[in-house]
């Protein structure tokens, strides 16, 4: 069952990708094991600070109406993405933040296993399940707040 959920999650992230099939081969035998993929077709994906979005997922995490979306961890850049349902009009402010969409490139490893410092704390399923915006506007709210009670605390 996990190899059918891992090959429905590559062909869903490969989808992304300009040259589907040429995505797939980097992901299985190039030198890094990562590939550049458009976001604005099928997913967005906004990027926080490290603290603030690790936190984020811990409170999206603990929402049980909540199913967790793709979230991708660069832990070189100290940056956490979540992926989100393309939509051109947004716009997200807040320091530190930043959203990707379309024009933008994301580094992405497969599904199957991270890269590096490029990791997946929540792999996509395949399903094309991504987070809602509202619950995550809400989630960086609740860990915002909580990251000022600890710098005063």
């Amino acid at each position: 069952m996990v190899a059918v959920a891992s090959k429905r999650a590559v062909e869903w992230l490969a989808a992304a990708a300009l040259d589907p099939r040429e995505c797939k081969r980097q992901w299985e035998y190039g030198e890094n094991g990562t590939v550049l993929l458009a976001a604005g077709r099928f997913w967005d994906v906004l990027i926080l600070p490290e603290d603030l979005g690790l936190l984020a997922l811990d409170i999206l995490l603990c929402i049980p109406q909540c199913e967790p979306g793709p979230t991708l961890a660069d832990f070189g850049a100290r940056r956490i993405g979540f992926f989100l349902p393309p939509d051109p009009s947004s716009r997200w402010i807040g320091t530190g933040i930043r959203y990707a969409g379309k024009g933008a490139w994301i580094v992405v490893p497969t599904p199957a296993r991270g890269s590096g410092a490029i990791q997946w704390l929540v792999p996509p399923d395949g399903s094309g399940v991504l987070y809602s915006a509202g619950a995550l506007e809400l989630a960086i709210h609740e860990a915002a707040a909580e990251l000022a009670r600890q710098l005063v605390g």
